[in-house]
């Protein structure tokens, strides 16, 4: 068989891995799930940067430490977008969204 006729009848052939999960209906779940990794990620960073804990962050957002862990957890996408603006006023950053 030669590469050439080596994917036809292959119905993802020369598409992209976005263009098969959002066949599938997964596409906006899993950029979800990568969004909320990132964010997480990235205000980790910031508190580790200012030297800020947990429970600091917690007071200065006026919220809970769970609340806290919730927002940190990469696994966790019931976040509030007030949340997000809080913890990133208090790292000294802003909260920005797009439709793109």
């Amino acid at each position: 068989m030669t590469t050439a006729n080596k994917h036809i009848g292959n119905k993802h052939s020369g598409s992209s891995f976005d263009d098969f999960l959002a066949e599938d209906g997964l596409l906006a779940e899993v950029e979800g799930v990568a969004l909320k990794r990132v964010i997480a990620f990235q205000l980790e960073q910031e508190m580790i940067r200012t030297g800020l804990t947990k429970t600091q962050l917690a007071v200065r957002m006026e919220t809970s430490r769970s609340a806290v862990d919730r927002l940190l957890d990469p696994e966790n996408h019931a976040v509030t977008l007030r949340t997000l603006e809080r913890a990133a006023s208090v790292l000294g950053k802003r909260l920005r969204l797009e439709l793109i």
